[in-house]
């Protein structure tokens, strides 16, 4: 194993002290390291609130500030976070107006953010994340997999909450996204968890595993390694069928990289997931491309097709400055 660490049981700290050291304008970590916070609160605001094993970065950290997320509970690497986590970041910045949890469905980020929820004593909603149309059970889950959908239901909803959109109208429209936004992934590679110390799982040079999940769990089936044409056509496919999109519909389109992938790559995969799009009559008009949802070093990548409207677009076109994600600003 060869990582930029100095320990093993120090790895996540140190890394968040580095990440709040460098967003230090946009960003503060609370004292015990439990969270990390926006700096700068906004009064009248619902708080949004997320969170997750760490190794995916950017998400969720990454999308904390103007337009998306008010805190993010890291947990350890591939491990959710604590209900003690989250009830402090709640307590923390909430500001009066209520907390939502967009919550990745991942048995133990669903079991400790209901604790949490459970405990809080403030008004507040969940907004559950399941986006992965791989498979419907999988080594982390009961039902589909939260993956890179994230993202898009974050970004939404944190641009209305910006706008001063109320906790049951938030809730109700990241519900929506959700119910609009498909995702699907292949792993090239496998990826190190540090305290493991050797890769999650082994796979042959010409081989890939098709709908792989984030913490590199199997998907529906390992097969020889295909083109990126073949790649594209099976995962849009997937996605377009689960949404069942009428021709001429609008979408979001999002080539996420799982930590390993070069951008010159992820372009190529945007090349011909379009090709796919267009044979369907349906339109990409918003493109995301880049390592956003990631899985440590692993190779591959995952495809996320997001039914779009004129509201949903206004909305992410809103004004957005956070650590990983900027514009109109």
């Amino acid at each position: 194993m060869k990582k930029l660490i100095n320990h093993v049981d120090s790895v996540l700290t140190e890394s968040l002290q580095g990440f709040a050291t460098a967003h230090a304008n946009i960003v503060t970590l609370d004292s015990a390291g439990r969270f990390v916070q926006r700096r700068h609160l906004k009064a009248g605001k619902v708080a949004l609130i997320s969170g997750g094993g760490s190794g995916h970065e950017p998400l969720h950290t990454g999308f904390i500030g103007h337009g998306m997320l008010d805190a993010a509970c890291p947990g350890q690497v591939f491990t959710s976070p604590t209900p003690d986590q989250m009830l402090a970041a709640a307590e923390a910045v909430d500001t009066g107006t209520g907390v939502l949890f967009i919550v990745k469905n991942y048995s133990g980020d669903m079991m400790n953010f209901q604790m949490a929820a459970d405990m809080l004593d403030r008004p507040h909603a969940t907004v559950i994340v399941n986006d992965d149309v791989a498979v419907e059970n999988s080594t982390y889950t009961t039902g589909r997999r939260g993956v890179a959908g994230t993202l898009l239901v974050e970004r939404i909803v944190g641009a209305a909450a910006e706008r001063g959109m109320g906790l049951a109208d938030l809730k109700a429209l990241g519900d929506a996204v959700n119910k609009n936004t498909a995702s699907m992934g292949v792993a090239l590679s496998s990826c190190t968890v540090p305290a493991a110390g050797s890769p999650t799982f082994h796979i042959s040079d010409d081989e890939m595993e098709v709908g792989v999940g984030i913490h590199g769990e199997p998907g529906r089936r390992r097969v020889k390694l295909g083109s990126a044409d073949e790649i594209a056509a099976e995962l849009t496919g997937a996605a377009l069928r689960d949404l069942e999109l009428r021709s001429g519909q609008e979408v979001f389109l999002l080539v996420n990289g799982f930590g390993g992938t070069p951008l010159m790559e992820l372009y190529v995969m945007v090349n011909a997931a379009h090709k796919v799009l267009e044979g369907s009559g349906v339109k990409a008009v918003r493109h995301l491309t880049g390592s956003y949802v990631t899985s440590l070093e692993m190779a591959g990548c995952s495809i996320t097709i997001c039914a779009a409207d004129q509201p949903t677009l206004e909305l992410w076109d809103s004004p957005l400055h956070t650590a990983a994600l900027r514009w109109g600003m």
